[in-house]
């Protein structure tokens, strides 16, 4: 990586809320890239649009919302992947994630082949 980390996060934030705004629909209210070593982590809040805000309201909407969520981004590894690829000129060597629904926050860590 010939960037630094602070660009690197920068780059990666942009195109994280670019991918979720035109993937997912609607784009998160904050997120922060975090550049440690070999990984990338990216934490975004206010991702839930209002139809998912409804369905959290009981423990059965909380579910739906994960499960689809999380199928959305299997969907789109490889789109993610290559957006890292394309900011750090590493290659993802794994992609993990998970949603609070009730904190309405994911957080995405990928690792590099460094």
């Amino acid at each position: 990586m010939d960037k630094n980390n602070k660009e690197i996060a920068a780059e990666v934030s942009a195109a994280i809320k670019s991918f979720e705004k035109n993937y997912m629909g609607r784009g998160p209210q904050d997120i922060k890239t975090y550049v440690l070593d070999d990984m990338i982590v990216v934490r975004l809040r206010g991702i839930l649009t209002p139809a998912e805000q409804n369905l959290a309201c009981h423990v059965e909407g909380c579910n739906l919302i994960k499960q689809t969520r999380m199928k959305l981004l299997e969907n789109a590894r490889e789109l993610l992947t290559n957006i890292i690829f394309q900011v750090t000129g590493e290659q993802v060597v794994s992609l993990h994630t998970d949603i609070d629904v009730d904190k309405d926050e994911r957080i995405i860590i990928f690792t590099l082949d460094i």
